[in-house]
C-alpha cells in the first residue's frame, strides 16, 4: 500500500541558505545530474520534470526500464504516480462541486441513505471534505491492519465500484478510528470511501469519471491505472523491489501494484508530459487564470488551502519554504515499488517532479536530492 506521504515531506529542506528573492533561469545539465545521482544511489532509473504554468522548462530520464533489461527509459515513458492520485481525486470532486453535483459539506448519510441505518452513528455525519482532508476518522495503515478489514481492499471478485461500495458498508459498520473532524490521520481508506461517494453521486466507476472529466480535458492520453507496460515487454518502466543486496524487477500485474479498489488513493500512471498538463492546471488555477478544467478560481484556492489545524489541504501537503517565496505544495507517491516526489511553488510559478522505479527511503533520498538541485539551479539568487 502507499506509504504515508507526510512521512517524507518534513525532510525536504536542504535549501535554507537560499535567499528569498529569485529570478528564473533555465535548468542546465539535468540529464547529467540525474545520471550522477542514479549511479550514486544504485537505482534502475530516474526521471525529472521541471515546469512553469505556461511551459515545460526541462525533462530528462536516465537508466533502464527494468534491471536485467537493456531497454532505456525515455522522457516520454509512463510512470506510476502513487498518492499523487489523491489530488486528482480531490480535483475531480472540485469539478463536480462546481457543477452543483455534490457539496464539500454533504454528509455520508445523504449520499447513502439506504445504508445509513446500518452505519455507526458517528459515520453518518462525516463529510466529503473530511475524507479528502484525512479528517474523516478513516483508519491509517496500522489501524487498518489491526481491524482485519484490509482483506476487503485486496479482494477482487466484484466490479471495482461494487468493491468500493462493499468496503464502505463494512467500514462504516464500526466506529471511526477517531471522532471525525478532530484530527488529521493520513488514510488510503478515506480516499476509497471518497471514491465510492463520487461513484454513487454520478452512477459511474471512479476510473471512468476521472478519465472523462479530468484526463480527457487535459489531453492526458497516457493516463491509466496500475503498473505501466501491461504487455510486460519492457515497453515502459517496471517497478522494483529489494531482494537482498540487489534490485528485482516486477513484471506488471496484480502483484506489482496496490489493489485496484484503492484506485482513488493511488493507482494512476501517466507520462511526464501528461503530468505536466495536470500540474499546470493547478498552477494556472491558483494564479487566477483560465484552465482546461471547469473549476472556479475560489475552488482552486480551496483545494490548495490547508484545513484548519493541519498542514494538509485536499490532496496536498501545504508548507512554507524560503526558496518558494512562501507557500509550497508537496506530495509524494509510492506503491512501494515506485516513487515520485512533487514540489510546487505557486508564488514562483514553478514546479518540479522526480520519478524513480523503486520505493522506500533510498527512493525518497534520491528524488529529494534531485528536486533540491533543480530548485537551486533553476531559481537562482538575484545578483
Amino acid at each position: 500500500m502507499n506509504r504515508d506521504a507526510r512521512h517524507w515531506m518534513p525532510l525536504v529542506m536542504g535549501l535554507a541558505g537560499i535567499l528569498s528573492a529569485f529570478e528564473s533561469t533555465a535548468a542546465s545539465g539535468l540529464e547529467a545530474r540525474l545520471e550522477s545521482i542514479r549511479k550514486q544511489r544504485d537505482l534502475p532509473a530516474l526521471a525529472c520534470l521541471v515546469i512553469r504554468s505556461t511551459t515545460v522548462i526541462d525533462t530528462a530520464a536516465v537508466g533502464v526500464r527494468a534491471i536485467g533489461s537493456d531497454s532505456k527509459v525515455t522522457a516520454q515513458d509512463v510512470w506510476h504516480l502513487g498518492s499523487i492520485t489523491k489530488s486528482m481525486t480531490a480535483t475531480l470532486a472540485a469539478i463536480l462541486v462546481d457543477e452543483g453535483r455534490l457539496r464539500w459539506t454533504e454528509r455520508l448519510e445523504e449520499v447513502f441513505p439506504a445504508d445509513a441505518a446500518s452505519m455507526d452513528p458517528t459515520w453518518r455525519k462525516v463529510t466529503l471534505e473530511q475524507l479528502l482532508g484525512h479528517r474523516g476518522g478513516a483508519p491509517d495503515q496500522a489501524s487498518l491492519d489491526a481491524t482485519g478489514l484490509g482483506r476487503l481492499i485486496r479482494r477482487g471478485s466484484e466490479s471495482l465500484r461494487d468493491q468500493r461500495r462493499l468496503i464502505l458498508r463494512e467500514f462504516t459498520r464500526r466506529p471511526p478510528a477517531f471522532p471525525p473532524g478532530t484530527r488529521f490521520a493520513y488514510s488510503n481508506t478515506g480516499y476509497i470511501l471518497a471514491g465510492a461517494w463520487l461513484e454513487e453521486r454520478m452512477n459511474q466507476p471512479w476510473e471512468q469519471l476521472i478519465t472523462e472529466r479530468l484526463f480527457r480535458p487535459l489531453g492526458m492520453t497516457s493516463a491509466g491505472f496500475g503498473p505501466p507496460d501491461p504487455k510486460g515487454n519492457h515497453g515502459q518502466p517496471w517497478g522494483h523491489q529489494r531482494n537482498g543486496d540487489r534490485w528485482e524487477a516486477l513484471k506488471p500485474g496484480p502483484l506489482a501494484d496496490n489493489p485496484p479498489s484503492l484506485g482513488p488513493a493511488g493507482t494512476v500512471h501517466a507520462s511526464m508530459t501528461d503530468v505536466a498538463a495536470y500540474i499546470r492546471a493547478h498552477l494556472n488555477g491558483e494564479l487566477g487564470r483560465q484552465t482546461l478544467l471547469p473549476v472556479k478560481p475560489e475552488t482552486w484556492r480551496h483545494l490548495h488551502t490547508a484545513l484548519p489545524g493541519q498542514e494538509y489541504s485536499l490532496g496536498w501537503n501545504i508548507t512554507q519554504r524560503p526558496w518558494a517565496g512562501g507557500t509550497a505544495w508537496n506530495h509524494t507517491g509510492s506503491n512501494t515499488y515506485w516513487f515520485c516526489n512533487l514540489w510546487v511553488a505557486p508564488q514562483r510559478d514553478f514546479a518540479v517532479m522526480v520519478f524513480t522505479n523503486v520505493g522506500g527511503d533510498i527512493a525518497f533520498k534520491a528524488t529529494d536530492e534531485v528536486a533540491a538541485a533543480v530548485i537551486q539551479d533553476t531559481l537562482k539568487p538575484r545578483p
